[in-house]
C-alpha cells in the first residue's frame, strides 16, 4: 500500500544530515531539532526568558511569569534507580514544575508510558516534607512532530488522572501532547484566527522555510514571545558550530534508533525462548541506554575531529570533560 501525503515524515527546510555549516547567509536552524528547540528557551537572555514564559502561558492557558530554569538531571532516590534527563526543566513562581521537550521522529517505545514516568519523577521531586501529603502540580509538555497513536489527533491533548466517571483526582500530575502534524493543517489561516498554541506550532514547523516567510513574519509580529524566539533562532543560526551540532545530533539519533531496533529484536528472541516478557524489556532498555551513550560519544568525537576544544565538545555532547579528553587520546594523530 502506498504512503499518503499524511503518512510522510515532515522535515525541516535544511535537513541536518546535509549541512555541517550554515547553507546560506539567511538560513535558519529548525526548532524541530532538539538542540535548537532547547536553545530557544535556555539562553541567559531576555529574549529566551520571554519566549519561555510565552510558550508555557500558551500551553497552560494562563499567564506564566518568573520562570526559573532547573538542573535537567533529577536526583536519584537510590543508587539503583534509573537515571534520566529532562530536556528543559523549569519551575514557576508558584512552585509548580515542568519538563518541556520536542520529539521530531516517532520511535518504537510507548510515549504515554514515557511521559507518565517523567511526570511521576517530577512529582516525586516536587513533594514537600510535611505532616500532610502535598506537592505543587507538575507538567510534562511534549511537542510531537507526529500523531500520538492513542489520541484523536487533536492539536493539544491534556491528560490527568481520572476515575471511570471522568472525575479528576487531584490534578497534580499533568501530561500534555502538542500535535505539530495536526497544527500544520492550519498553515495559511488568517493569523488572528489562530490560537496561541497553533501559532507556536506553526513557528516551530516553518520558521526555517523561506517559502512561507511572509506568513510566518506576520505570525511572529502578532506575539512578542514568538518574536523573541525568532531573535534567538536568528542569533543561533549565525554560528556554524550550531549547524554542526544539529548534524551530529541527527547522526547520533539515527545510530541510536538502529541500536534500539536491534536490541528489541534480541530481547524478543530471548523472551520467546524463555517464555517470558523480561527479555523484551531488557533488550529495549539496554538499547536505549547504549544508544544515548553512543549518541553523546559520537557527538563529542565529531566535535573533536572538527578541531573544537575538549571543553566545547563536552558542552555539545553532555559528556564529562574527563571522558572527552580520553576520546581525544583515541583519535588518530593528524599529519
Amino acid at each position: 500500500m502506498e504512503n499518503t501525503e499524511e503518512d510522510k515524515e515532515f522535515e525541516p527546510k535544511y535537513p541536518a544530515q546535509l549541512y555541517t555549516a550554515r547553507p546560506n547567509p539567511t538560513a535558519l536552524l529548525s526548532p524541530l531539532y532538539d538542540s535548537t528547540f532547547k536553545g530557544i528557551f535556555t539562553q541567559e537572555t531576555e529574549d529566551s526568558n520571554l519566549a519561555l514564559e510565552s510558550f508555557t502561558s500558551a500551553v497552560l492557558g494562563r499567564t506564566v511569569k518568573n520562570v526559573i530554569l532547573k538542573p535537567n538531571e533529577p536526583a536519584k532516590d537510590s543508587p539503583t534507580q534509573k537515571g534520566m534527563s529532562y530536556d528543559i526543566s523549569i519551575e514557576f513562581d508558584n512552585g509548580e514544575l515542568s519538563d518541556i521537550e520536542i520529539q521530531a521522529w516517532k520511535e518504537s517505545y510507548d510515549y504515554g508510558m514515557r511521559a507518565e514516568i517523567l511526570s511521576a519523577r517530577l512529582l516525586n521531586n516536587n513533594s514537600k516534607k510535611s505532616t500532610v501529603w502535598f506537592s505543587p502540580k507538575v507538567y510534562q509538555i511534549s511537542s510531537l512532530n507526529f500523531h500520538y497513536g492513542k489520541d484523536d489527533n487533536k492539536e493539544m491533548t491534556w491528560y490527568t488522572m481520572k476515575d471511570e466517571s471522568g472525575d479528576r483526582l487531584t490534578d497534580r500530575q499533568n501530561i500534555i501532547f502538542i500535535d505539530l502534524k495536526t497544527i500544520r493543517k492550519k498553515l495559511g489561516i488568517p493569523i488572528k484566527e489562530l490560537t496561541p498554541v497553533e501559532k507556536w506550532g506553526l513557528f516551530f514547523s516553518y520558521v526555517d522555510n523561506e517559502e512561507y516567510a511572509d506568513y510566518i513574519s506576520e505570525l511572529v509580529r502578532s506575539e512578542k514571545g514568538i518574536m523573541a524566539a525568532e531573535n534567538v533562532v536568528k542569533y543561533m543560526s549565525e554560528a556554524d558550530d550550531n549547524w554542526f551540532v544539529q548534524n551530529s545530533r541527527f547522526i547520533a539519533e539515527r545510530d541510536k534508533n538502529t541500536q534500539i531496533h536491534n536490541a528489541e529484536k534480541r530481547g524478543l528472541e530471548e523472551g520467546l525462548k524463555q517464555g517470558i516478557q523480561q527479555g523484551i524489556q531488557q533488550g529495549i532498555q539496554q538499547g536505549i541506554q547504549q544508544g544515548e551513550q553512543q549518541k553523546a560519544i559520537e557527538a563529542a568525537r565529531n566535535a573533536l575531529e572538527m578541531n573544537l576544544s575538549p571543553a566545547q565538545a563536552a558542552k555539545i555532547s553532555g559528556l564529562p570533560i574527563e571522558q572527552v579528553l580520553e576520546l581525544q587520546k583515541q583519535l588518530p594523530e593528524k599529519a
